[in-house]
């Protein structure tokens, strides 16, 4: 019995791990759309998502802090990167999400926020990636019949923001609805995407 027990114990540490690793498929995502704030909710309530992390990306200033990056001094823009598993969720169904959740047609601001830091962009990283943001910009384009001014880039380093912006929309949930509101996202959201838009916050 001890012998079988032994076998059973070793076939687990063994293979366990394999079976683990074949189960999932963890790939990162990073989008810019303006205040990361906004950002996180729509992609925490997918299925398949493992986490979401406000940061900035993008620019030239190595580990930027808040204040830097709001005042436009480190080209940076917010962004949030997405950790998901591949084989629950597609890259390109975080991508349907991104765009209802931004207004593309607009340079180097979202909303009520303007500067280069609130441009909306999407940061690749791998060539499938590239190929299908690329693919969803021409068809945001067909479909908004509007010049669309989302960059799509390759990733560079990202750097998490400060705690206290992570899942702020949790955390803060009265002066985030405030702010969403007197910002007209929302409003905005559904001008431009229907109504669809505004049921994934």
């Amino acid at each position: 019995m001890t012998k079988i027990i032994a076998i059973a114990l070793l076939t687990f540490l063994v293979f366990t791990p394999t079976a683990y690793a074949q189960s999932t498929n963890i790939k990162n995502a990073t989008f810019a759309g303006g205040c990361f704030w906004c950002m996180e909710g729509p992609f925490d309530e997918v299925k398949g998502v493992v986490s979401t992390t406000s940061g900035y990306i993008g620019g030239k200033v190595d580990n930027p802090n808040y204040g830097q990056v709001s005042r436009g001094e480190t080209g940076h823009a917010e962004a949030v990167q997405i950790k998901y598993d591949a084989n629950k969720v597609s890259y390109q169904k975080l991508l349907d999400i991104f765009w209802i959740n931004i207004d593309p047609t607009v340079k180097n601001r979202q909303f009520c926020d303007k500067g280069s830091q609130y441009r909306t962009g999407i940061f690749y990283h791998d060539s499938k990636q590239q190929e299908l943001a690329l693919a969803s910009k021409e068809k945001a384009e067909r479909k908004l019949k509007a010049k669309v001014f989302t960059e799509v880039v390759s990733a560079k380093k990202f750097y998490p923001a400060e705690d206290y912006h992570q899942d702020y929309y949790i955390k803060n949930p009265l002066r985030y609805k405030y702010y969403r509101f007197a910002c007209g996202r929302d409003q905005r959201l559904e001008e431009i995407w229907g109504k669809s838009a505004t049921q994934t916050h």
